[in-house]
């Protein structure tokens, strides 16, 4: 794997084989970042990375000038690898925490401006994500949700949806937090 963009582009790392991870592609992480860097100052952004896995999306935004970033992921192998990879390329600007993406929603700890949640595509309550987010008021006022899933769940009709990328089987389904859903 690599980081495609920004101060940190080409360099590599190799995460172990981590269940249930299934890393965004790069030709994806190419797509999103165009679609972040045109529309935010990335270096002014809070940051959150939902089920964060391998941490490819959380070095990409950090590569892009992100200076603060919390990844969340429950299992104590993606967290040790992305703690590991945070001190390999010297990324201290990434917290990362080993917690239950639902619970960590819940605690509402802080408000972000851009959420980025990959869950497993399998994930039974995937499609409760976005309603989970501005229920619990994680989002900064136009913040956005940014949601990774394929093409079984589909969510054109929620109230907070700006629009959706595809990129094959990937897509990026794009939420926004405004005075009419928050």
């Amino acid at each position: 794997m690599r980081i495609v963009g920004g101060e940190l582009k080409g360099r590599r790392f190799s995460p172990p084989k981590l269940s249930p991870t299934r890393p965004t592609t790069d030709f994806a992480k190419e797509g999103l970042f165009n679609i972040l860097e045109n529309n935010w100052d990335l270096s002014e952004t809070k940051f959150l990375d939902l089920f964060a896995g391998t941490g490819s999306i959380s070095y990409e935004i950090t590569s892009r000038g992100c200076n603060d970033v919390t990844s969340i992921d429950q299992y104590a192998g993606c967290v040790n690898f992305i703690k590991k990879t945070i001190a390999d390329l010297n990324l201290n600007t990434i917290k990362v925490y080993k917690m239950d993406v639902f619970a960590f929603i819940e605690k509402k700890a802080a408000q972000y401006d851009l959420i980025f949640a990959g869950p497993p595509y399998p994930l039974t309550t995937l499609d409760t994500i976005p309603d989970k987010i501005f229920e619990h008021q994680l989002l900064k006022p136009e913040g956005w949700l940014i949601l990774e899933h394929n093409p079984n769940h589909k969510f054109d009709n929620h109230p907070a949806f700006l629009h959706k990328r595809n990129y094959g089987t990937t897509i990026f389904s794009i939420f926004k937090q405004n005075t009419a859903n928050g």
